[in-house]
């Protein structure tokens, strides 16, 4: 077992030239290495409590906005004292492979290429969808699920004045 205590910090390291670094003892460097692991798995564990902590605090805010601008997922913003808050629910949407291949089938059938509707791997692009014709929209419903995404929150300070 290397001995701990003879050996430099995270924070020894922080200006020391990446040669010299190179150039420590194997096990200094695997040391170093695990106390960098360590350390980064402790910040992402801090990120995602604050993260949890910032979602419990404006998520029913976020959401009475996006209720406000009649919409289920994207952008909003809003304002906490001098802290603007931009609340990002990003939009996903599933497709069901088999009833989109029977509409495909139908599609052809009727002499028209699916390629103009839809990407070959079955996945269809939102803004196609959204610009079809009402009709191709109604036969490919059945296969659309729509789901929303993780929020995010961006807390951005205002500049004093």
């Amino acid at each position: 077992m290397p001995d701990r205590t003879n050996h430099p910090s995270l924070e020894d390291i922080r200006a020391v030239p990446i040669g010299e670094i190179a150039a420590l003892p194997a096990d200094h460097l695997a040391l170093l290495q695990e106390d960098a692991e360590a350390a980064l798995a402790a910040a992402k564990a801090t990120a995602e409590w604050i993260a949890g902590a910032i979602a419990l605090r404006y998520a029913d805010r976020a959401r009475a906005e996006r209720q406000a601008e009649n919409k289920d997922t994207g952008t909003v913003r809003f304002e906490d004292g001098n802290v603007t808050v931009v609340a990002d629910l990003p939009k996903r949407v599933d497709w069901d492979q088999r009833a989109l291949a029977a509409v495909i089938e139908r599609i052809r059938a009727a002499g028209d290429d699916p390629g103009e509707y839809i990407d070959v791997s079955y996945k269809v692009s939102e803004r196609k969808y959204a610009a079809w014709p009402e009709r191709i929209r109604a036969a490919f419903a059945p296969a659309r699920t729509v789901r929303a995404g993780k929020v995010n929150f961006t807390l951005t300070l205002k500049p004093d004045g």
